[in-house]
């Protein structure tokens, strides 16, 4: 379902070790646990490795470019699951990156080499063919970081009010850019010092600001190895939230609901409390991720209109014909056409 999801589970029996370890460094000495020695017991003997419980997709990507042969013969210590295989191919086969046989595109292939998640890859590829490479780098750094804005449990109200000046209400993609641009204009004009108190004041994290600096130059020095070269700043609405459609099929999703959203595979979520649209809740919109807490929730999510997911995902989409009847006007046969993607309709008729 591509829902991320964060629930409270006990530790394994190993994890439990390593911590009481921790206290034991210079000297012996007692640990003693808030659970009872049954439930100790009865947990698993070690955490399952990372390999067992991520997206495969950039694994699956590079093995192809290298030519190792088949991911499910490859001799990992701790094999991957199947179905964690299975989803890794559905997701490169949604950004273009394989075909129906699996085989590597033209496009996985340049998309391999961008040691980058394969859907950030293709963000960007697709907004050098619209002209708005610079807008979606600074986006898609945004993307592989945590979202900078800090909300302190006892000033939440205090940081709503600083972070309300960022917000678009069509867009929380636009939302970050409006964050870049009022830090590197305080960059510009204060010291380090009065830098970090000013991110401090409106509530952003400097470290973070810092890192998505970092990931940008990155970023920006892969696009230009690739021969991609960013051009002035237009923010065209339409071309940057297309290119991130590119990267972003299973996250459309479809307004149900007074406050509940459809996404791929029939997933049910609302939005955000904290995003820009919450008030709007447009028909159409992309999600960056979905996540579960208390409830499932969409985080980052920008309005999109339905015509341009058609051509953006035609070798995803289901097309189903009904009622046919003879038209005397056309002198032909005529029925309705349904274009679903991910079960979702995106022309009902």
């Amino acid at each position: 379902s591509k829902v991320q999801r964060l629930p409270i589970q006990a530790i394994s029996q190993a994890s439990a070790n390593q911590r009481s370890g921790r206290c034991g460094r210079i000297g012996p000495g007692v640990c003693v646990r808030l659970f009872d020695e049954d439930d100790f017991l009865s947990r698993p003997k070690f955490t399952t490795p990372e390999i067992r419980r991520t997206n495969l997709a950039s694994v699956i990507l590079q093995t192809l470019a290298l030519k190792l042969g088949q991911i499910d013969d490859f001799p990992f210590l701790d094999p991957p699951r199947a179905e964690s295989i299975r989803d890794g191919y559905k997701t490169l086969h949604e950004i273009g990156a394989v075909n129906d046989r699996r085989e590597l595109t033209q496009l996985g292939r340049r998309l391999a080499r961008m040691p980058v998640d394969p859907r950030i890859g293709r963000m960007i590829f697709e907004a050098d063919e619209r002209s708005c490479l610079t807008e979606i780098l600074i986006i898609a750094s945004a993307l592989e970081i945590q979202d900078p804005r800090v909300r302190p449990v006892e000033k939440q109200k205090a940081a709503d009010v600083q972070h309300e000046k960022f917000k678009q209400e069509n867009s929380d993609f636009l939302s970050l850019l409006n964050i870049w641009d009022f830090y590197q204009q305080l960059k510009t004009d204060l010291s380090r010092s009065k830098l970090k108190k000013a991110c401090e004041q409106n509530f952003l994290s400097y470290s973070l600001l810092r890192q998505w600096q970092d990931i940008h130059r990155q970023l920006s020095s892969m696009a230009r190895e690739e021969k991609l070269f960013a051009k002035s700043r237009q923010d065209d609405y339409g071309a940057i939230h297309q290119s991130l459609l590119a990267g972003l099929l299973s996250g459309v999703a479809l307004l149900t609901e007074r406050h509940q959203y459809t996404g791929a595979g029939n997933v049910k979520f609302n939005l955000w409390p904290g995003s820009g649209i919450f008030d709007a809740k447009p028909k159409w919109i992309i999600a960056a991720e979905i996540v579960e807490t208390t409830r499932r929730y969409g985080r980052t999510v920008g309005k999109v209109s339905p015509d341009w997911i058609e051509p953006m995902a035609a070798h995803l989409t289901k097309h189903n014909y009904y009622d046919p009847h003879w038209s005397k006007k056309q002198q032909s046969v005529m029925a309705p056409e349904s274009v679903t993607l991910f079960g979702i309709p995106i022309v009902a008729a």
